[in-house]
Order: C-alpha cells, then sequence, then structure tokens
C-alpha cells in the first residue's frame, strides 16, 4: 500500500490477529492434540504428492493475494469499492472467522495435510458442521476471502480470491479420493453428506 495510514487493513490484522490467539488458548485448554498438529511441518511423511504441490503453489498465491490488494486498494486505485460494500465485508469477514472457530473446535483431526492419522485414531467427523458439509473449513476459507478483499476495498483480492477457492475446492475432491481409500468409513459419510463446500449447490 506503500503508507500505514489505512484503516480497513489494521482492521484485518487486528481481527486476524485476535482470532489467532483465542483459538489457540482454546485448543491449547480443550484439544492440544490438535495445537499441535497445526503446529506440525506443510510436508509430512504418507502425505500425497499433489498435496505437496498444493502447499507450494497456494501459500505464494496467498502472499500475493495480500500484495495485489495493497496495491489494488490504495497505492494505484485500481477498484472504487463504495464504503456500504467495505462494511458488508467487514461483516462476513467476521462471520467466516466464526464459522472457522467452529469448525476448529469440532474436528480434532483437523491436520494442515492430507494424510490418515492413523498414531490419533483417526475418524470421520460427521457432527457440527460435518453434518451439513464435508469440507466447512474450505467453506469459510472462501468466505473469509471474499469478506476481506471487500473490507479491503479490492476487486482484485476478490478475483484472487475466486482462484484461491479453486484451488482449494480442486484439493478437497482429491483429499476425498485419498480419504475414501485410507480412511475407514468415509465413503458412507460421503453419502450422508452430499455436500463438499455449498449446501444444496456442491
Amino acid at each position: 500500500a506503500g503508507t500505514l495510514r489505512w484503516t480497513e487493513a489494521w482492521v484485518f490484522l487486528g481481527v486476524f490477529v485476535a482470532f489467532g490467539l483465542v483459538l489457540r488458548v482454546v485448543l491449547a485448554r480443550r484439544d492440544p492434540a490438535l495445537l499441535r498438529e497445526r503446529r506440525s511441518s506443510p510436508i509430512q511423511p504418507g502425505q500425497p504428492f499433489y498435496d505437496r504441490i498444493f502447499f507450494f503453489l497456494y501459500f505464494p498465491t496467498f502472499i500475493g493475494w495480500l500484495i495485489v490488494m495493497g496495491l489494488d486498494s490504495v497505492r494505484f486505485g485500481w477498484s472504487n469499492v463504495p464504503p456500504w460494500l467495505r462494511v458488508v465485508g467487514g461483516l462476513i469477514y467476521v462471520v467466516s472467522l466464526w464459522m472457522l472457530y467452529v469448525v476448529f473446535t469440532s474436528n480434532t483431526f483437523l491436520s494442515p495435510v492430507i494424510r490418515h492419522q492413523e498414531e490419533r485414531r483417526h475418524r470421520v467427523v460427521d457432527t457440527g458442521p460435518y453434518g451439513r458439509v464435508r469440507h466447512p473449513m474450505y467453506a469459510a476459507m472462501g468466505l473469509m476471502l471474499l469478506g476481506a478483499s471487500l473490507l479491503m476495498g479490492s476487486y482484485a483480492g476478490v478475483v484472487v480470491g475466486i482462484i484461491m477457492l479453486t484451488m482449494l475446492s480442486v484439493r478437497s475432491v482429491l483429499e476425498e479420493q485419498t480419504l475414501t481409500r485410507e480412511l475407514d468409513g468415509y465413503e458412507e459419510y460421503m453419502q450422508r453428506v452430499r455436500y463438499r463446500l455449498i449446501p444444496g449447490i456442491w
């Protein structure tokens, strides 16, 4: 952005940091095993090759998303997002983080990588948000990308966010193929919960 005087960016960062701290405290008390799992390396034994490629592509795209929003909204002013839409984006952003909180507190097997966690007695979780869609974390992340982009006043950020959501959607399909092969009961779970990300649509 080229300046520190960007209120929406401070709101974005402040809310995100507060969310991370609250989640860390809650998991440390209620589910320390998940907290340890989330701290693990993004490259692990038993991880499918496609998931390693995903991390090498996704994280640079995420950094690019942040950079693009600064260039777009402040430095060059490519987008002209009205104030009311920025407020709507902020509300979507907060709701998405709440959804992520619910997901993290509903699934103790929410590893950052795709793998069968035999050492943790991995099983299918079908309660809470997992009773509505099979990948509620990806759904919440899609909303977060949209909401944050609008909050920051960047239509270019929305475009990059759609690219990132597409990457997550592809990962969800490949993830299900792996879990169907390796995790008992996952195929039956897919039959019970029909939708991946959006109830009634996909």
